[in-house]
């Protein structure tokens, strides 16, 4: 990396309370660092997280790993967080965010890896199905939840869910909002491989080892060819998820959520 990027990513680090951004010889590191919440996504997460990717996309990484701090990846959006805000404006912006993590992440010239130990949810879930290799420990659980409180997929996780196991499949999982586990996310194709933080490491070790140029290239010419219909799924997730917002069964989901009790929907 040169001083000018080097000091660049030092004055956007010093900005970053809930994302922490670091760097070792050809490899960016970013960790999600609300480990007291379970690295839930709340607007200034994301705003950061976004941040962090433009940095790591300006930077001379070749190769970018995702994961998060304390006892999980992620749990998703920040429910608490969703619910202070009734603001619609405030919601378009959110989504706006997400929207660009997505894209940027897709599009990335660069070799991206989630690690997944713990809890991978919901958002969460969508943020490492983005990534090129997805490693999840054998105590890792995902699940694409939304259907818990009435809502569908954003982050991409329709376009990202069809991409891995294809639409039959991924109409199956959202509607069943089913938490799986490391084994069952694996024989079914969303986690890549079952490792601990050795399997990173061997990882990064034969990426690097290979023409990476070249990797990276055929990787671009995938998001180029696939980069609208990812745009065109993010916009319809934000159409959608404001419609789900307003329904019964969303605010239903809410309260079940908040009391800590199964949710009794009405289909309204």
């Amino acid at each position: 990396m040169s001083k000018e990027n080097s000091e660049q990513t030092k004055e956007g680090m010093e900005k970053m309370e809930h994302i922490v951004l670091s760097y070792e010889n050809r490899v960016a590191t970013i960790e999600l660092n609300r480990p007291n919440a379970l690295n839930a996504l709340h607007e200034q997460m994301l705003t950061e997280l976004l941040q962090a990717l433009k940095e790591v996309e300006a930077s001379e990484a070749d190769i970018v790993i995702i994961r998060g701090r304390g006892k999980g990846f992620s749990a998703g959006g920040d429910i608490k967080t969703m619910l202070q805000s009734t603001n619609e404006h405030s919601f378009i912006e959110v989504m706006e965010t997400i929207k660009q993590i997505a894209m940027t992440l897709h599009q990335l010239p660069k070799l991206t890896i989630s690690y997944i130990h713990g809890a991978a949810a919901g958002l969460g879930f969508s943020l490492a199905l983005a990534c090129d290799h997805v490693i999840a420990n054998e105590q890792a659980r995902v699940a694409m939840n939304f259907i818990g409180i009435g809502l569908v997929p954003d982050g991409g996780g329709h376009f990202f869910l069809n991409r891995k196991i294809g639409d039959v499949k991924s109409k199956q999982i959202i509607w069943e909002g089913k938490i799986m586990s490391a084994q069952e996310a694996y024989e079914v194709g969303l986690v890549d491989e079952i490792g601990d933080e050795q399997a990173i490491q061997h990882k990064v070790n034969e990426w690097l080892a290979k023409p990476i140029r070249a990797m990276i290239a055929t990787k671009q010419l995938y998001a180029r060819l696939s980069e609208q219909q990812l745009f065109n799924t993010l916009q319809m997730e934000t159409a959608y998820q404001a419609e789900m917002r307003k329904t019964k069964d969303h605010e239903e989901g809410i309260r079940a959520f908040l009391e800590k009790r199964r949710p009794h929907f009405s289909g309204k």
